[in-house]
């Protein structure tokens, strides 16, 4: 059929499947329309990148995301053991603040630790690509939280998701799928706030959400001690982290069995006491220099105040001196007002 074109047709369907093929080129990544988005290969510069930290396509993988700087990290396992920083993706938008998802149509962002499968990946989403983020998890549902479709996807919009450009959710989501073909069955994925330092708690040490965030650090800190992520399992309706308990899961409301040959205790102890007194720090200091802004306030107001006192004094001193009041000021107790007429001046001699 394509022979049976005027030539001039031929032409100008050439030109835009070439300049579908040059935009395609140019993003790297296969057009929303494709059927092979989903299996696109990993780009080179990736396979060169992971070679650079020692790591691998199908190594096991990572995720991190902190609210306050729309930071997405992916961390890939290397040849040690340990995990590496790969890459640093910007997100592009997410719904709502700080604070776990509680509730279906909050739109609010969940937090908290989720293990991605296969199973929750997308290849077929409307937002270029997807996979769900896990919610709502095993502490969130021993909670009563609700909420379905919490996604990671791409095309810069968001209603309760986390959304990326779609380059971003392109290349993490084949090295996701690289990650599970290696033979990995779960990729973790960590969601904080913001980074869990001293200073950053002391800024939200009023926030309600704070136990949760205080009980989410302890993953976050471990992470931080090993470069391993933290087996995660809910008790007490709390997370609890590296807890042996011989492959049998955890009752999400029941009572947490004890901490029994965690070599990393200690450290995790130490790290938590010297971040606790940090925080009791940098509160302090918080609330010292609300006390001095407020002190600065009350002076500049209590001047201010002064200012215009000493204004009206000087103004009654003038009036006193000089005559107060003005040609309409009715005389007071309704007394009447006399008006003398003015003499007339002489008249002039010869006028």
């Amino acid at each position: 059929m394509l022979m049976r074109l005027p030539f001039s047709k031929l032409l100008g369907i050439a030109a835009i499947l070439f300049t579908a093929l040059a935009l395609a080129a140019c993003s790297g990544i296969a057009p929303k329309s494709s059927p092979l988005k989903a299996t696109q290969p990993l780009h080179q510069t990736a396979i060169n990148r992971l070679k650079e930290i020692g790591s691998s396509p199908g190594a096991a993988m990572m995720i991190r995301i902190f609210k306050q700087t729309n930071e997405f990290e992916v961390w890939k396992q290397a040849n040690g053991g340990q995990f590496k920083l790969f890459n640093t993706y910007k997100i592009c938008a997410y719904s709502g603040t700080y604070g776990p998802k509680l509730k279906e149509g909050d739109r609010q962002a969940p937090e908290g630790f989720y293990n991605i499968t296969p199973g929750l990946m997308n290849p077929n989403s409307n937002y270029y690509l997807a996979f769900n983020t896990g919610f709502p998890n095993k502490f969130d549902r021993a909670w009563g939280r609700t909420g379905v479709n919490l996604m990671v996807h791409g095309d810069c919009s968001s209603s309760g998701c986390y959304s990326m450009t779609d380059e971003g959710i392109a290349e993490i989501y084949e090295l996701a799928r690289e990650s599970f073909a290696g033979g990995n069955t779960v990729i973790q994925m960590q969601v904080f706030p913001f980074r869990m330092t001293p200073k950053n708690m002391a800024q939200m040490a009023d926030n309600p959400n704070m136990p949760f965030w205080m009980d989410i650090k302890e993953g976050y800190d471990r992470f931080e001690l090993t470069r391993t992520p933290p087996k995660w399992d809910v008790c007490e309706k709390k997370y609890v982290f590296d807890l042996t308990t011989d492959g049998v899961p955890l009752d999400a409301t029941g009572a947490c069995p004890a901490r029994t040959g965690d070599t990393l205790e200690a450290a995790v102890q130490s790290k938590e006491a010297a971040d606790n007194a940090q925080y009791k720090i940098e509160v302090a200091a918080i609330g010292d220099r609300a006390a001095k802004a407020a002190a600065a306030d009350q002076a500049a107001a209590a001047e201010q105040a002064a200012a215009k006192a000493r204004g009206q004094a000087i103004g009654g001193f003038f009036s006193g001196v000089f005559g107060g009041g003005s040609a309409g000021t009715a005389a007071p107790n309704g007394a009447a007002t006399t008006v003398t007429a003015p003499t007339p001046m002489p008249a002039a001699k010869g006028a």
